[in-house]
């Protein structure tokens, strides 16, 4: 029975030596979102603390000659006798080989969208560096200059004009 908890203790432990916690607290950006991040942790190291402390030592061995002198043999036999026909089912993960294709997807899916927000990021960073450019020129700026930077501005106004459109 230890042997099997030992193994899984082990693991834990080793688990929350793998763990970033400062990494993943450095993404997050609500004061809801640290704070369930923390409970989180929290919950983790006194799990793991459990483990390595209360459920990796092996039990003290039954002392069966004391209670054989203060009860008598036929009691204390017929306990040894129990105790010794008591298996523990062994531990039999089901869990995480139906779960881990599901978290290797969402680790891809989520690779996928941090580089599309970061194109998009570099998009919006470029939009923005245009549009001050832009209204630091304005007052000075002729036509011809900003329809230079906006062909199809250019385009759809002379398309109005050619039309006679002239918005009412």
């Amino acid at each position: 029975m230890s042997g099997t908890v030992k193994k899984v203790s082990d693991v834990a432990f080793k688990a929350g030596k793998a763990i970033d916690w400062e990494g993943m607290a450095k993404l997050l950006v609500s004061d809801e979102a640290r704070k369930e991040f923390s409970n989180l942790r929290r919950a983790f190291d006194e799990v793991n603390s459990q483990l390595q402390t209360k459920f990796s030592q092996e039990p003290e061995p039954i002392d069966w000659d004391y209670y054989r002198k203060g009860i008598g043999n036929r009691l204390v036999d017929m306990y040894k006798e129990h105790y010794d026909s008591i298996e523990v089912p062994k531990f039999v993960d089901n869990v995480t080989p139906q779960y881990k294709p599901k978290f290797e997807a969402l680790l891809v899916e989520l690779k996928e969208a941090e580089q599309k927000s970061l194109r998009e990021s570099e998009r919006l960073e470029k939009e923005i560096a245009d549009v001050q450019e832009l209204k630091k020129k304005l007052s000075t700026m002729t036509a011809d200059e900003y329809f230079e930077k906006h062909p199809e501005l250019k385009k759809k106004f002379d398309d109005e004009i050619r039309n006679d459109y002239w918005g009412y």
